[in-house]
């Protein structure tokens, strides 16, 4: 492949992330070597700050880090304006399936080990840069609006972690530390930004994707109180006909016969 296939503009623009880079000096002599632009950021608030500010084109993420690790960064860069398409490539030390399975969760085009030769690392990059270049998204050919503040980042990020996770919910304390906050503030976020606290978001969030199942499936009332994180299809009849005022079989009927109701 060659440079001009991918440089067809302004040349591309990589961002590396990493605590350690002595552990991927190889790869960065030969990053220098390219014909692209290249920046380092040595932790991870440092990285999100310069990611936020040069709008790379391609991020090189080490995922253990201090402070705040790898998968947290990615959650917040990946609700930032002009960031979100932005491809992410985990860097790692360790192997392990469950961290693998997490960086693609989070939206990373690829996951590769320290111990990778540079060169096949070296591919890769090109290959995303190549496919970010040849398929803009939406959001790129937008014009820019106002930025988001940081805390409506944060905000938008524990929204998603717990969209995504509603039939095992982590605690507060977890959902705070994976978007890279303390419990505190992000109980302080919800009730200024929604009005609501942490545990009623959780909660309407699970009636929501409750609601969109019992009209979109036909799974029994048992499986989804499951997959929405309730503990009894009792205690998910309860909560949905408080809500709503109807049961999730009415719901039901009514959805799939075509009546309009739902949540606000």
């Amino acid at each position: 492949m060659r440079d001009e296939d991918i440089c067809f503009g302004q040349a591309p623009h990589v961002l590396v992330i990493d605590d350690s880079p002595q552990d991927i000096g190889s790869l960065l002599a030969l990053l220098r070597l390219q014909p692209w632009r290249l920046s380092l950021a040595s932790d991870a608030r440092q990285g999100y700050q310069r990611a936020l500010a040069l709008r790379p084109d391609l991020i090189l993420l080490d995922v253990r880090m201090p402070g705040m690790d790898g998968f947290t960064l990615g959650r917040l860069l990946r609700e930032a304006p002009g960031l979100r398409q932005v491809p992410i490539i985990f860097l790692t030390s360790a192997g392990a399936v469950e961290e693998r399975l997490e960086g693609l969760a989070l939206g990373g085009v690829d996951y590769v080990l320290k111990s990778c030769d540079p060169q096949e690392v070296l591919a890769r990059i090109r290959i995303h840069l190549q496919l970010a270049r040849r398929e803009p998204s939406a959001e790129a050919t937008r014009a820019p609006g106002e930025p988001l503040a940081a805390e409506q980042i944060v905000l938008r990020a524990a929204m998603r972690l717990i969209e995504q996770n509603l039939d095992s919910m982590p605690t507060l304390a977890q959902i705070a530390a994976k978007v890279g906050t303390y419990d505190k503030r992000l109980s302080s976020l919800f009730r200024q930004q929604l009005g609501m606290t942490v545990f009623a978001y959780i909660r309407e969030a699970r009636l929501r994707r409750g609601q969109e199942l019992l009209a979109d499936s036909a799974l029994e009332v048992q499986d989804i109180a499951e997959r929405v994180g309730f503990r009894s299809a009792g205690n998910f009849t309860t909560a949905f006909r408080e809500r709503l005022g109807l049961t999730p079989s009415q719901f039901r009927q009514q959805a799939q016969g075509g009546e309009q109701t739902g949540l606000t």
